[in-house]
């Protein structure tokens, strides 16, 4: 599942780095997990939704904010992908 999975982190650099768009990510990282289902258990897919939705949440915010920091939840998500990759 690990190489199924391996094309997510060049996202989150290029996130963080500025060079893709907030929505595409979220469009990448949905699409990968749709890809690999049944493959990744319900509960991960649940995981993944609920910060990919926080994600976007995020973007109605021009700054940091104490409910949304862009940083903690791209910061979930390598957490849930370094997870999601140990399953294999």
């Amino acid at each position: 599942m690990s190489d199924q999975l391996s094309p997510l982190p060049a996202t989150l650099d290029a996130f963080r780095q500025g060079t893709l768009p907030l929505n595409t990510l979220v469009q990448k990282w949905r699409c990968a997990a749709a890809e690999h289902q049944p493959a990744l258990p319900q509960r991960y897919q649940d995981v993944l939704e609920r910060i990919l939705t926080q994600l976007e949440s995020s973007a109605l915010f021009s700054e940091e904010s104490c409910s949304f920091s862009q940083t903690d939840i791209v910061n979930a998500l390598g957490d849930w992908l370094a997870k999601a990759r140990a399953l294999g």
